[in-house]
């Protein structure tokens, strides 16, 4: 991502009027490991159990034309067991480059940690859903994530996300 790209995308007119404004979102990274193919896909097994792990990252990007610029990540990890066979392991890594040069930076923790989840992890499930399905399973769909109350049980209730947009 070039900063010449990253200017270009905050010429919107629109842009001034937003307390926050995505420039990119992009995969990172990603990985599938189908260690038990193709007996695992074979019918009439009893179903995989699925552990699923959800984290996110939020750092702050350098950038001499866009302030307040910050990476967000979420890092899908799923394993799928069937007894103490391993049937598949699948992880994603989605990101997107985010600004918010109009909010209080001391605001920002929450928002990039809540709100930047919340709109980017549509897009994460998707590529995580289609990557098990072409692994040969079936699409795995995970449900909507709360990640106000992730917020909360990792730093408290010092200041809510929606306090952070008043």
């Amino acid at each position: 991502m070039s900063e010449q790209n990253l200017a270009h995308n905050t010429a919107n007119p629109a842009a001034p009027h937003l307390p926050v404004m995505v420039h990119a979102q992009y995969v990172k990274d990603i990985s599938f490991e189908n260690p038990s193919a193709p007996m695992s896909l074979k019918a009439g097994q009893e179903p995989p159990k699925v552990d699923i792990n959800i984290n996110l990252d939020a750092k702050p990007i350098t950038d001499a034309q866009v302030k307040s610029l910050y990476e967000v990540a979420i890092r899908l990890s799923v394993k799928a067991t069937r007894g103490d066979e391993t049937l598949y392991i699948a992880e994603v890594l989605y990101a997107a480059a985010v600004s918010m040069p109009q909010i209080q930076e001391e605001h920002h923790h929450p928002l990039l940690l809540v709100e930047i989840p919340k709109m980017i992890f549509p897009f994460a499930r998707k590529v995580l859903a289609d990557l098990v399905q072409d692994g040969g399973y079936p699409a795995l769909l995970l449900g909507p994530v709360d990640f106000a109350s992730m917020y909360l049980s990792r730093f408290g209730a010092a200041e809510t996300p929606t306090e952070a947009v008043a």
